[in-house]
């Protein structure tokens, strides 16, 4: 068998993105600069990084049926994902979000769409074949279903020999009460701004030292900030900074929290120091975003 896979698990979707010279003002008529279509979902878009890098990766959410899914489907395949694990509903709508991206500013508001197409069960993930995979990444969605996913991987574990054992992450980006139970579960957790400004934390150095108590023992807690670049806590408890590495031109910033994530997978699974990590996903997020797309962060 070959490397072993890093398997992220979440949502794919399909992002429609209008690129406008400057957000829409209220009832005005608006020319758009450009259309495109492109795969997204947070964990989605951690699979097309890790690729880009070099990584063997797999994964695994649902997907319904038709022409959308097929062009999901062979944008997969274009980044050499392993979708062996995509989980087909005939009876649902394809989830999409609608995307306004500025011209002037490189920022972008996201209207998302998401109806009836489930996510990722237990009864799913055990069907998986576990021995094939050194990391499995959880994007946190329907986290009563998750914590059960990872009690399965913390018992496979128990079972393997120090080498052969998974390693852990999850990402808790929403302010959802559910998705908190996800803390104490990783071996890496990545916490969004967003949540930790909701829990009154006005740094990521402050949300490190807020959120420490509710991780497991010997666990990595990472947040990023945007333009402040990102911080790291690790088992000893010292947090390391890593400042932005803004590009000379913001051009698109869709996605470059899933590029980051990736990028700190990517290196810590190789073997690197939680500093280097840190500093490798805040270079490779800030060339994200001088790019639209993925395909130019690694010139």
């Amino acid at each position: 068998m070959g490397e072993k896979k890093i398997l992220c698990i979440g949502l794919v979707c399909l992002d429609i993105i209008n690129v406008v010279d400057k957000y829409p003002e209220e009832d005005t008529d608006t020319r758009c600069v450009s259309q495109r279509w492109q795969r997204g979902g947070n964990a989605s878009n951690t699979c097309t990084v890790l690729s880009l890098l070099g990584a063997p990766c797999a994964f695994m959410g649902s997907l319904a049926p038709g022409p959308v899914a097929d062009f999901v489907l062979s944008d997969f395949q274009m980044y050499k994902i392993d979708i062996s694990l995509l989980l087909e509903h005939a009876e649902c709508s394809f989830p999409a979000s609608v995307v306004i991206s500025s011209v002037t500013t490189g920022s972008r508001t996201i209207l998302h769409m998401n109806r009836n197409l489930p996510d990722v069960s237990v009864e799913d993930f055990s069907k998986v074949d576990l021995s094939q995979y050194k990391w499995v990444h959880w994007e946190g969605r329907n986290a009563d279903e998750q914590v059960k996913m990872i009690e399965r991987v913390r018992e496979y574990n128990k079972k393997q020999d120090e080498k052969n054992r998974i390693a852990i992450s999850v990402e808790i980006e929403k302010t959802r009460e559910p998705l908190y139970q996800l803390f104490p579960l990783g071996d890496l957790v990545f916490v969004s701004k967003d949540v930790a400004q909701h829990f009154g934390f006005d740094s990521a150095a402050a949300a490190l030292k807020g959120f420490s108590g509710r991780l497991k023992k010997g666990a990595t807690l990472i947040c990023a900030w945007a333009e402040k670049g990102a911080d790291a806590m690790g088992p000893d408890g010292v947090i390391i900074h890593s400042d932005a590495f803004p590009p000379e031109q913001l051009v698109d910033t869709l996605g470059a929290g899933d590029t980051f994530n990736a990028s700190v997978l990517y290196s810590l699974s190789k073997g690197g120091s939680l500093q280097d990590a840190l500093t490798f996903g805040c270079q490779i997020a800030g060339k994200k975003c001088g790019v639209h797309g993925y395909d130019g962060i690694l010139h």
